[in-house]
């Protein structure tokens, strides 16, 4: 249990949870964390090295135009007792801020730096820009974090978080709490798979007819889930830290942040071949996120990333493409879902506006309407979910 400054930090139990989960099968003896099921390989690294060291020389990358991804300038309520409904803002890449009814604001995987790299004059550089700085939020509770890869955890972002947001509370997967006391940031909470926190905030607000203060207060409950990726921010420590996805519940809403994941590994086919082909039909997939949904389902907001899955062969393991994003908003039993993990940086070889439209197909093909429930929106723009939504 932790406490600072009106927040109050505690263990939640009583969720229901998988049989096995006290096997902690993604626990290694050497103190690493690995992805325990069929639908995981490990990924050929030098491979991988070799194909994005030909492609940067060959200037093989996508191309990139000014423009490409549209950016608006997001609004946010100033105050807590404004917020009526859910609202999602997309910031870019896996960044968003989602407010919730009653007043709790969380902020996931914030990364506004320009490039995500260990070091800003080199690495894959931002072609669509910020659409606010962190300094323009009101309010920030909870920072959640998926993994440690830095276009999922900037230093600098989290340190003007910590500047602007001091009490703001920080939720990471095991082994992250290191790096955060290492920046001087003690209000951090690491989980497991599985594990549940509790978070309740301490409110004051003036009364403008006696010029006084009433307290309230504002709770969620963090959840931490599993998600098919790994994590490292050297060479040296891959896996020393671990992956997940998240639920949060506040104001009688909940949502799902995927993180960063894959759903199933695909070898490589022939140009043109469908890997969701009978052929493929009988891929082991992720079986998490079913177990996520049955659990801890239904979900009102699924944030669900949907870019970075080309050459497919390498990166269908730990990175999904539409019709994997597809399948997982069905697994979790999301209602509505936002796109995320595209439209930032070119990380991968696909087409820079393919994710969006790939989207539309798979959709398409697993019988959902094509607009109103799992949609794309500009960066920076805010989408409000209501029952009636």
């Amino acid at each position: 249990m932790a406490s600072s400054a009106g927040i109050l930090v505690s263990a939640k139990s009583g969720l229901p949870v998988p049989e096995d989960t006290k096997e902690k099968k993604h626990h290694l003896p050497n103190g690493r964390f690995a992805n325990p099921w069929p639908s995981w390989h490990d990924i050929d690294r030098v491979a991988v090295g070799k194909w994005a060291i030909t492609g940067f020389l060959g200037n093989q990358w996508p191309k990139v135009e000014p423009g490409m991804v549209s950016v608006v300038k997001p609004q946010f309520e100033e105050s807590r007792t404004d917020v009526k409904d859910l609202r999602a803002t997309w910031l870019g890449h896996a960044c968003f801020l989602v407010e919730f009814p009653g007043g709790f604001r969380a902020l996931f995987d914030p990364v506004f730096c320009q490039r995500c790299s260990p070091v800003q004059f080199m690495g894959p550089a931002r072609y669509t820009k910020v659409p606010c700085e962190i300094e323009d939020m009101p309010i920030v509770d909870a920072v959640i974090i998926s993994h440690a890869h830095y276009d999922h955890l900037d230093v600098t972002s989290v340190k003007r978080i910590h500047a602007k947001f001091p009490n703001a509370h920080f939720f990471v997967p095991l082994g992250n709490h290191k790096w955060f006391k290492s920046l001087g940031i003690d209000n951090c909470t690491e989980q497991d798979w599985w594990q549940d926190t509790e978070i309740n905030i301490e409110v004051k607000a003036k009364e403008t007819a006696t010029d006084g203060e009433t307290t309230s207060s504002v709770s969620a409950t963090i959840s931490n889930f599993p998600c098919q990726h790994t994590a490292g921010r050297t060479l040296t420590d891959l896996n020393s830290t671990l992956w997940s996805s998240w639920g949060v519940t506040s104001g009688g809403k909940s949502v799902f942040f995927a993180g960063d994941t894959g759903y199933r590994a695909v070898p490589q086919v022939a140009e043109g071949e469908d890997d969701y082909g009978e052929k493929y039909q009988d891929l082991p997939h992720c079986p998490a996120f079913k177990q996520i949904g049955d659990l801890r389902g239904p979900f009102d907001l699924g944030m669900i990333p949907i870019g970075a899955y080309s050459p497919r062969h390498f990166m269908s393991p730990m990175h999904a493409n539409p019709y994997d994003s597809v399948n997982i908003f069905v697994d979790t039993k999301c209602k509505k879902a936002l796109g995320m993990h595209w439209g930032t940086w070119v990380l991968t070889n696909e087409p820079i506006l393919e994710p969006p439209q790939k989207l539309r197909d798979a959709l398409k093909w697993k019988g959902i309407p094509e607009v109103g429930v799992f949609d794309v929106v500009a960066t920076g723009e805010s989408r409000v979910f209501t029952d009636e939504a």
